[in-house]
């Protein structure tokens, strides 16, 4: 009988890599226990059979950004534990392969309005972040919006073009109509509470909002308490 032993220790025995090496392959998703793959070196494995992928590479997993489809009114850091390769969205769900290194260290960052959901970005890729942050008022966001109530006369307009409220003045926005009882808002870096106070002065009463997009990334298709991966192609 012998003690099962960490993962990458059998794998520095099977292949003759250095530990740093072995580490980096099982975090990067390389190894499999039995046919599974299993990403923490510190896993325990007696006999079963411990195999290294074809083109495996000793490299630290690529820094990605998660988009969450948030349900309403939840906090960064509750929406966060969301988050799990259980939680990823079925249609989303091939290409990248869903690892624990993928769930450290992730940031919030573009915050919703109050009382909305829709679209949350958490990312660990430090060009994400700062994209976000430094540009984030040339960044363009859009949220639909269902309301109620009668819209003053030109409200449309007035959105556009902007308007006061209770003597403050609020920003031009783009605003369209998606059906009788929804109201597309674009605008660049909105400030918090800005979309209540818009409605507001046209007349109108909001029931629910929901981001759909931030710059050029989408939240799509994907589920409301799902997520899935910002791909490489896309961009804020």
């Amino acid at each position: 009988m012998t003690d099962p032993v960490r993962l990458s220790k059998r794998l520095i025995e099977l292949v003759g890599c250095s530990r740093r090496e072995a580490e980096l392959f099982i975090e990067g998703g390389w190894v499999t226990v039995d046919g599974v793959v299993i990403d923490e070196p510190q896993f325990k494995v007696d006999k079963q059979a411990v195999a290294l992928m074809p083109g495996a590479r000793a490299e630290k997993p690529e820094a990605v950004t998660l988009l969450l489809n948030v349900p309403v009114g939840m906090s960064a850091e509750a929406a966060l534990q969301l988050v799990s390769p259980a939680s990823l969205s079925a249609e989303h769900s091939a290409g990248t392969r869903p690892l624990k290194g993928h769930f450290l260290r992730q940031e919030a960052i573009s915050t919703l309005q109050a009382n909305a959901s829709g679209l949350m970005v958490f990312s660990q890729d430090w060009k994400v972040l700062r994209k976000l942050t430094d540009d984030r008022s040339k960044i363009e966001q859009e949220y639909v919006v269902e309301v109620d109530g009668q819209m003053a006369p030109h409200g449309l307009n007035r959105l556009n073009h902007g308007l006061m409220h209770k003597g403050k003045e609020l920003p031009k926005v783009k605003a369209s109509w998606q059906n009788e009882t929804r109201l597309r808002f674009a605008m660049k870096n909105p400030q918090p509470g800005v979309i209540a106070q818009l409605c507001e002065a046209v007349g109108l009463k909001i029931l629910s909002m929901r981001r759909i997009r931030v710059g050029g990334v989408s939240i799509g298709k994907v589920p409301e308490g799902q997520w899935r991966y910002m791909t490489d192609k896309e961009k804020f």
